[in-house]
Parts: C-alpha cells; sequence; structure tokens
C-alpha cells in the first residue's frame, strides 16, 4: 500500500512542511508506507500528472493553500481519469472550511482532513495499512457521509523533528514551527480562530535549533504567527541564537513589535547583523480600521520599538501593509504608508486584502461591499471605500517600491528625489505614473536600465539637480557591483586616470585602505575595487551640494569583499585627493 502526500508549492526555493510533519508523525512502521512529492505551481500540469502517474500509488493527498487550490482542483480532476481506483484526500486551510461543499463539487475526492491533520493521518494510516477501524471513526474528517467532527489541537512536543535528513531540502527553504495559534483576533487571519497558543518544549527546541547550526542552514524562517506572544519563549530562543552563533545561518521571526519588552530589544540589539530578521504586520495606521479588524496594536509604541530595532543596524526589519481594509480609503492608505515608510524598514511590503475562507472578514464582506475575485487568492477588488481604479492604481504603486525601494539599490538617490514630493507615497504615485506614460510596465525595463529610467523620472520633475542625480545612481550602482560597462550617465574618468593610478600603485606598497587584497598587485586591485570621483556628497542624505562641479572632487573607494550583512552594498571609504598628492 503506498499513500503519495503531495505538495505543490509557489516556488522551488519553498517547501513544504505539513506533508513532512505528517509523514515523521505516524512512526516508522505506518512512514514506509508514505511517500512525499512535492511539485511547483509553475510546472506544467502534464508534468505533474506523468509524475504520479509513474509513482502509482493506492492512495493520493494534496496539501492545499490559497497559491495551489487552483492548480490541484485541476490535477484531481485529470489524475482521476488515469487512475480512478486511487483514492484522494485532501488538506490544508483552503479545504478546512466550506468542505462539505468541495466534496460534492469533485465525486472522485475520498474525503478532506479538516484542521491540524498529525493524529487524523495517524488514524488514516492505520485504516488503510492495517485495516484497522471506520473512516466514520477518525474524528477530523468530511466525506460524502458528513463530517467526524472537530478534533482536539495537537500537542506540539510530540511531533518528530522534521528535518534529520536534510538532502529533500537542498538549496530550499526550512521552515520551523516553535508554536501554533495566535492569541490576536484579526479578522483578516485564519491564525485567529485558534485561539489556544500551544509552545513546542524549549529543550527540544534548543536541540534542533543546534542540528540548523551544526549544519550551517543558510536561513531558518519561523512560521509561528506571532513569535514574540510569550516572552519566556521568545528571550530563551533569542538567547540561544545569539550564543550559539556559527556567523552564517540567519533565523526568520514574524512578531508583533508593539508588544516588544525592553529587555527583548535589549537582546537583540546583540545580534551579528544577518543573524536574525524580523516580519512585522502594521498592516494600517488608521485606528478606526485597527478598531474594526479587531486588531489590537499601539501605533505610537510601534513606531518607537521599530526606531529602537534599527539603532543598531544589525537587524532586517520588514513591515507589511494591507490595502483593501475597512475604512480605509486611498488617501488613508497613503498615510499609512507615509508613516510606516519613515520609520525605515529595510523592506516595505504592500499587500492586498484576502478574504480567506472560514475567517470574520469572509463573514463580513457584504457589509463592507467587499468584493474579491472568486479564484484564490480571493483578492479585494473594491470596497465601499476602495474603487477598483483605485486598487490598480496601488497595485502599480507597490511595483514601484519593489523596485526602487524594497530592491535597495537607490538608497542614497531616493532620499534626495523624496525632497521634491509633499510625501514619499506621492512621489512613488508619480513614478508608477512616469512608468505608465512610457508603457514600462508592459515592456519592463532591464535590472540595469532602471537606473536610467529613475535619472529621467528625476530630471522631468528637478531638472535643476540632474548632475547630482547622475552621480547619486552612479554612487548606488557601484554600491551593488563593480560595473565594467559605465552607464551612460555616468562620469567620464579619462581625467581621473593618473590619480586613479597612483592610488593603486601606492596601496600595493603600503595596504592602507585594502588590507584582506595583499595578495594581489596593483592591476589586480584595480579590477577588483573600484575608485570613482564625486563633486556632492550624494552619500550623506539628506542632500547636501559638497561643492561646485568644477571644484576638486572626492574619491570613493569601493570594497566588493567587505559587503553590508544586511544590504549586500560594497564596503566604501572617502579618500580626499590630498593624501595621494
Amino acid at each position: 500500500m503506498k499513500f503519495l502526500l503531495t505538495a505543490v508549492n509557489a516556488k522551488y526555493i519553498h517547501s513544504n512542511p505539513a506533508v513532512h510533519s505528517l509523514r515523521g508523525y505516524v512512526g516508522q512502521d505506518l512512514a514506509q508506507h508514505v511517500e512525499i512529492a512535492e511539485y511547483t505551481i509553475n510546472q506544467n500540469m502534464g508534468d505533474i500528472l506523468g509524475d504520479i502517474y509513474k509513482r502509482r500509488p493506492d492512495v493520493i493527498g494534496f496539501s492545499c493553500y490559497i497559491w495551489n487550490w487552483s492548480l490541484i482542483q485541476q490535477v484531481i480532476v485529470e489524475v482521476h481519469k488515469l487512475l480512478p481506483k486511487m483514492q484522494i484526500w485532501l488538506g490544508g486551510p483552503e479545504v478546512s472550511f466550506h468542505s462539505e461543499e468541495i466534496v460534492a463539487e469533485y465525486p472522485m475526492v475520498t474525503g478532506i482532513m479538516v484542521g491540524e491533520g498529525e493524529e487524523t493521518f495517524r488514524q488514516l494510516m492505520e485504516y488503510y495499512v492495517n485495516q484497522k477501524g471506520d473512516l466514520k471513526d477518525i474524528t477530523g474528517l468530511v466525506t460524502k457521509e458528513g463530517t467526524t467532527g472537530i478534533r482536539e489541537v495537537t500537542d506540539l512536543s510530540k511531533i518528530p523533528f522534521l528535518y534529520e535528513d536534510l538532502q529533500p531540502f537542498e538549496n530550499r527553504i526550512v521552515y520551523y514551527e516553535s508554536g501554533r495559534g495566535c492569541p490576536f483576533r484579526c479578522s483578516y487571519c485564519l491564525s485567529s480562530i485558534d485561539k489556544t497558543v500551544r509552545l513546542r518544549d524549549i529543550e527540544l527546541v534548543k536541540q534542533e535549533l543546534q542540528f540548523f547550526l551544526d549544519n550551517r542552514l543558510p536561513q531558518v524562517k519561523f512560521i509561528d504567527r506571532t513569535f514574540n506572544c510569550n516572552h519566556d519563549h521568545a528571550m530563551a530562543i533569542w538567547q540561544y541564537i545569539l550564543e550559539h552563533d556559527n556567523g552564517v545561518t540567519n533565523f526568520h521571526f514574524e512578531i508583533a513589535a508593539d508588544i516588544l519588552k525592553e529587555d527583548e530589544i535589549e537582546l537583540l540589539s546583540k545580534m551579528r547583523p544577518g543573524l536574525v530578521q524580523l516580519e512585522i504586520g502594521v498592516q494600517t495606521t488608521n485606528t478606526k480600521t485597527l478598531s474594526e479588524i479587531r486588531r489590537v496594536m499601539d501605533i505610537d509604541k510601534l513606531e518607537k520599538t521599530v526606531a529602537s530595532l534599527s539603532k543598531g543596524h544589525n537587524i532586517h526589519l520588514h513591515l507589511d501593509l494591507i490595502a483593501g481594509l475597512p475604512f480605509e480609503d486611498y488617501e488613508s492608505f497613503g498615510n499609512s504608508f507615509d508613516r510606516v515608510y519613515g520609520m525605515k524598514p529595510e523592506q516595505l511590503q504592500l499587500g492586498f486584502l484576502k478574504v480567506l475562507k472560514g475567517s470574520y472578514m469572509e463573514e463580513m464582506a457584504e457589509s463592507y461591499g467587499l468584493v474579491y475575485s472568486s479564484m484564490p487568492p480571493y483578492e479585494v477588488l473594491y470596497t465601499n471605500w476602495l474603487s477598483y481604479e483605485q486598487v490598480l492604481r496601488l497595485k502599480r504603486i507597490e511595483e514601484m517600491v519593489e523596485i526602487y525601494y524594497n530592491s535597495n539599490q537607490f538608497t542614497h538617490t531616493l532620499p534626495f528625489l523624496e525632497q521634491k514630493f509633499e510625501s514619499p507615497f506621492r512621489m512613488y504615485e508619480a513614478l508608477a505614473d512616469f512608468y505608465e506614460e512610457k508603457g514600462y510596465f508592459v515592456n519592463s525595463p532591464s535590472r540595469s536600465y532602471r537606473y536610467q529610467v529613475l535619472l529621467d523620472f528625476a530630471t522631468a520633475v528637478d531638472r535643476k539637480r540632474e548632475k547630482l542625480y547622475k552621480e547619486a545612481l552612479t554612487f548606488d550602482l557601484y554600491l551593488r557591483e563593480n560595473m565594467k560597462t559605465r552607464p551612460e550617465f555616468a562620469r567620464d574618468l579619462s581625467e581621473h586616470k593618473d590619480w586613479c593610478r597612483i592610488f593603486y600603485e601606492k596601496e600595493e606598497e603600503q595596504r592602507t585602505y585594502l588590507p584582506a587584497y595583499v595578495s594581489y598587485d596593483r592591476k589586480q586591485l584595480a579590477k577588483m575595487t573600484h575608485l570613482e570621483p564625486f563633486y556632492y556628497e550624494v552619500w550623506k542624505t539628506p542632500a547636501r551640494e559638497m561643492k561646485d562641479v568644477d571644484g576638486e572632487p572626492v574619491y570613493i573607494l569601493f570594497d566588493y569583499k567587505e559587503r553590508n550583512p544586511l544590504t549586500f552594498e560594497a564596503g566604501w571609504t572617502v579618500i580626499e585627493s590630498c593624501k595621494i598628492s
């Protein structure tokens, strides 16, 4: 007997901890009858069908989420034609609600495992392998005969560790769970339904963290919904990774910043740059909206906490906003954007409300005038406060934020440009209009040409500072990579060749600025690093003109061996010309 647990991930680099948790929980005797197959939504459906057919399972189970449900619906119909005797089971958050309708719509589906599946799946495997019991006796199922009831929540400490064998997770993100449930009741989130916060035994967690550290995994993403909802648990884990840091592994946590305590902030401030990244769901700063979506959050305290976390320049901060929430119109969202943008996170995510099955938001949709797509991911189309035209405009703004802010490629140019606008939101709005006018949303410019596009936009709104923008973009460009082909807007370096030659000759002798390059000669140094003259203090923000463009330049040395672990910008040093003469 073979049971094939099937995951369809959004990307190849993603993994699905759910199917591995199910197999691990059943024990060795039953696990030998379980195979795991992981695909992606970008694969050809024919290839997925072919692989399932070759495996010839007796029973198949699909792990269903909003990102893969559309594809899985097609797969189950077609795979039934190929393997008509194979029984089909579904599970996961996308099918745990309205399950009776799904079973009725797809007669080839044997049933659905609703809610947490570990214990339910173990009993289901005993039913198939050992011919034990009857389906109606297994709690947590929905079949054509009806529902067998709601299963109690799982003791997380009884779930085996998923990653003893790392081979299936090579080149993939590793997800780790130290807690389930959430103390908050946000109306758009399914975590609000699970009102019991459960934590994995901390000693088990430490052992498993050490396994990740010993194997020097690049990143481990905690999937706990609000990691710091239990102070002692969070402190114990953060203290452990601080004390056992291997210099390589990064840990990602989703937290509520406004409940972060002083001792937690102090502990986080001690982390190696790049050891920890924090995702903070702000969603909105509109107090009426916060109240309506049943989200408890102190915006002022959150702002102060983010400022405290940013002081050490050691933690990657990812802040989220959601467009389409009740009582938030276009102007209100712009205000939320500006306030969160002002917190200067490394990443600012503009998301759009998704009306999840089983959520309170789904119940309230009609009263909000909330119209959303019928197919996954059930994204907002318009509301009583936000028109479809405004949603489309916000999507264009979102793309500008992704390209120009979240890429971290324009960290010195953007602050100069912001000065010409009423607010950052208005700047990205105008930039989106510029893209629309030029047709760049259809014919997207290459990554390198985006510098030129931003220059075109900047000079269109602020021609007087064109030379400043050219230098700022040049600075940003060489911060990211040692470009061998210079862009058209960059300065001609022919008049600076002698100065640069003298610098590298002296550096070969003295190693004043590049001690890490001791085995390289001056020609190699010149190829591996970059020296650029600047006539404006573009590395200082807000913008301040250094001197007239005809004055003596300041040289910046870019060192690509020394990169910022948060932004991956090259290290750089100001070298005044008088030090080389």
